[in-house]
């Protein structure tokens, strides 16, 4: 698809493709604001916490981006990419997504479910650290890489179907979400799941239309090669959970958008590189680069999100913010040096 719009969009001149960017940048948002309004109402009519919403439905129509994006990938030779895409995404969410949106409000913590989901996230990062490495040889990891099997991503498709069965579990013996004032008991259920599937479908093709839309005014004002590659591929196949993060604190469901960046970092484990290396025949190949910078980044970020966790109080404080974002341009620049 993105091969097909980018074909549109290289014959449009210059202001053209400024006025294409500011249009689909509004329906973007306005995606994000009917996603998150119906995720809300949805969590009161279910009586399930907003937190677990995010890291489940709502995480799950903004991993698509990412989902699409990799298995393509995959499917075309290129399982560098698959892999690269899914850890790049973390990072983005965790470090720059979630640190953008402590720096904006205080974002409330439930201790429970957060502990209960973002130990469930660390974990997922470890366990993709540990499929891919060459237990057999572990003295040639930075020289010759290792593997994520392909069974190993139907390990992790099963782990995920697991995950989305033990939230609504966990929700279900949990305690009903606090009444917001919405349009949640006037509302019909299939018009709530109508605009929740439009919000995303909003949200996602939006996104679609503006990476090669924004691509190609890059290579028209010269902007590096090396620099789209950097930061357009991630942070393009990101751009969903950013947007609804930013929405989600705007409107004050801080734990909508909690739980949309921890749930989006379990799934582009359990989901993205599961179906990627389920659908490439001998699994996904990790490169050295691999095991001596991204992974290290990934758990290095995770990590900070962990640890600020643990010593916040009732909110996530905008400190935090500066520590993930700080995080986050930290793994940035160690990038471009190394």
């Amino acid at each position: 698809m993105e091969a097909w719009i980018q074909s549109l969009v290289q014959p449009i001149p210059l202001w053209g493709l400024f006025i294409i960017i500011a249009v689909f940048l509004y329906t973007l948002a306005k995606g994000a604001d009917i996603l998150v309004v119906e995720a809300v109402t949805l969590s009161i009519r279910w009586g399930v916490p907003p937190l677990l919403i995010g890291a489940t439905i709502v995480s799950l129509g903004t991993t698509l981006p990412e989902t699409a994006v990799s298995v393509a990938a995959a499917l075309g030779g290129r399982p560098g990419l698959a892999l690269g895409n899914a850890v790049g995404s973390i990072i983005c969410d965790t470090g720059l997504i979630l640190g953008i949106a402590a720096l904006m409000r205080p974002i409330p913590l439930d201790k429970t479910i957060v502990n209960r989901q973002g130990w469930i996230q660390l974990g997922s990062g470890f366990l993709l650290v540990a499929m891919c490495l060459p237990w057999s040889s572990l003295g040639s990891v930075f020289s010759e890489g290792g593997r994520l099997p392909r069974w190993g991503g139907w390990l992790f498709l099963f782990l995920l179907v697991v995950y989305i069965w033990k939230s609504i579990d966990w929700a279900r013996k949990g305690e009903a979400p606090e009444q917001e004032e919405t349009h949640a008991d006037s509302a019909k259920m299939p018009i709530v799941l109508l605009k929740l599937a439009l919000g995303m479908a909003l949200v996602i093709l939006s996104s679609k239309v503006l990476i090669p839309t924004v691509e190609e005014t890059a290579f028209r004002l010269h902007v590096p090669e090396a620099i789209i590659a950097a930061t357009l591929v991630a942070f393009g196949t990101s751009l969903p959970e950013l947007v609804t993060v930013v929405t989600s604190v705007r409107r004050g469901h801080g734990g909508l958008a909690l739980g949309n960046v921890i749930g989006a970092d379990i799934l582009n484990v359990l989901f993205v590189a599961g179906a990627s290396a389920a659908v490439t025949p001998g699994g996904l190949y990790a490169d050295p680069k691999f095991f001596s910078l991204l992974f290290p980044a990934m758990i290095f970020v995770l990590l900070v999100f962990r640890i600020s966790v643990w010593v916040s109080g009732t909110h996530m404080r905008r400190w935090t913010g500066f520590v993930l974002l700080g995080a986050y341009i930290l793994v940035t620049l160690l990038s471009y040096s190394r």
